[in-house]
């Protein structure tokens, strides 16, 4: 059956947020007196919930997660949320799924307020019928429930019609949650195993990949 609405991931898949975000880390976990791991470890935190990645990564517990928490988006929504670049070929992908009638939609564990901030900076915005992102106070942090959100959004949609497209293995399983497959894109921060490890239907090198899949 062919997709009629196709939900972006942002953070890894649309733009890569990556100094922004290591930034952010390393000012909230000197905040709570926690060291800095390497760089390399630092890129984990883009794609996950923040509250889970604190806890899971640095062995924080709820108390110092959201202080930590906190520290994170002081920084990121001064400064970090502009340190951020469009992948090549996003709004060209955009635009070619927008003219061959797709509803499109932002499906992002990225709170929405700032999810929207990024989307306007880079002007697109306008591409999207609609946005979806977590809440400030984490009553929507999970991607299974930012997608059904997503959904809701755009007046409800046939999950078989839908089409996910991601990064990580958070988009595959919060995806597959609510029975909407998803398509992996190599640009991010996950390899091509972890997202058909995790169930993803296929891989693309880039955005340019979508769009070809799509549209033809």
């Amino acid at each position: 059956m062919r997709y009629t609405t196709v939900l972006f991931d942002l953070d890894g898949t649309l733009t890569d947020p990556a100094e922004g975000i290591t930034n952010a880390v390393r000012c909230a976990l000197t905040g709570v007196g926690k060291s800095v791991p390497p760089y390399e470890e630092l890129l984990r935190f883009i794609g996950p919930p923040l509250l889970e990645a604190f806890r899971d990564f640095c062995g924080m517990d709820e108390e110092e997660s959201l202080c930590a928490l906190v520290l994170f988006r002081e920084y990121y929504t001064a400064i970090g949320i502009h340190q951020n670049r469009l992948l090549p070929h996003a709004r060209e992908t955009l635009l070619a799924l927008k003219n061959a009638g797709m509803t499109l939609i932002l499906a992002t564990s990225k709170p929405e307020v700032q999810a929207i901030s990024v989307l306007t900076d880079f002007g697109i915005l306008d591409l999207f019928d609609a946005v979806a992102g977590s809440t400030l106070d984490q009553s929507r942090a999970k991607k299974e429930d930012v997608i059904l959100y997503a959904l809701s959004l755009v007046g409800g949609r046939n999950p078989a019609e839908c089409l996910m497209v991601g990064d990580r293995f958070y988009d595959v399983v919060g995806a597959r949650a609510c029975g909407i497959d998803t398509l992996g894109v190599l640009c991010g921060y996950g390899s091509a195993e972890e997202l058909l490890a995790s169930g993803a239907i296929a891989t693309v090198p880039d955005l340019s990949g979508v769009a070809r899949l799509l549209t033809h």
